[in-house]
């Protein structure tokens, strides 16, 4: 069963890249990650695509090559801009069912980022998560930014976040 999982995923990764006119490359797997403490802060580092974790004001781990939104630089505005916002926020949802493995939510858009969006007749977006693989993918993780603002990291990594990040933790997402 786990055999077809595999080529269904990978069969999966071909179908959208066809569909979408992109090739998706994969990329392996994430380094083994060890069994974390309670994470009270993460530290999104977007420039170095690289994610702190924080428990009791100590760095205990880091997870490298993280992917973001699919135009990154700079901060998010709208809806659709294919940014991750920047700032501090607060994991303030889990969710166990969806189209990603696990998901973890973000508390955007803060009240500034909704005042900013709606002066210019705008959305500011939402539904900003860290979170796994595309559910599809059953193997290794999709290449590069191609998130729509949210940040991911393989499905092993996203397993040991959810077992360790309460709600109320402190996510900042810096340039």
């Amino acid at each position: 069963m786990r055999g077809r999982r595999i080529l269904l995923g990978l069969g999966g990764a071909l179908l959208l890249a066809l569909a979408g006119g992109a090739v998706w490359l994969l990329r392996g797997s994430a380094p083994d990650v060890p069994e974390l403490p309670r994470i009270d802060r993460i530290v999104i580092h977007k420039g170095a695509r690289e994610m702190e974790l924080w428990s009791g004001g100590k760095l205990v781990h880091t997870m490298q090559g993280v992917a973001l939104g699919n135009a990154p630089v700079g901060q998010k505005h709208f809806e659709g801009d294919g940014k991750t916002p920047e700032g501090r926020y607060a994991i303030d949802f889990r969710n166990g069912e969806s189209s990603y493995h696990l998901s973890l939510r973000l508390s955007y858009p803060d009240a500034a980022a909704t005042a900013f969006a709606k002066a210019q007749g705008r959305s500011p977006g939402g539904e900003i998560y860290i979170h796994g693989q595309p559910n599809w993918l059953s193997l290794g993780r999709l290449k590069g930014d191609w998130t729509q603002g949210c940040v991911a990291v393989s499905n092993q990594e996203i397993e040991a976040l959810w077992r360790a990040v309460p709600l109320g933790a402190v996510v900042d997402v810096t340039a």
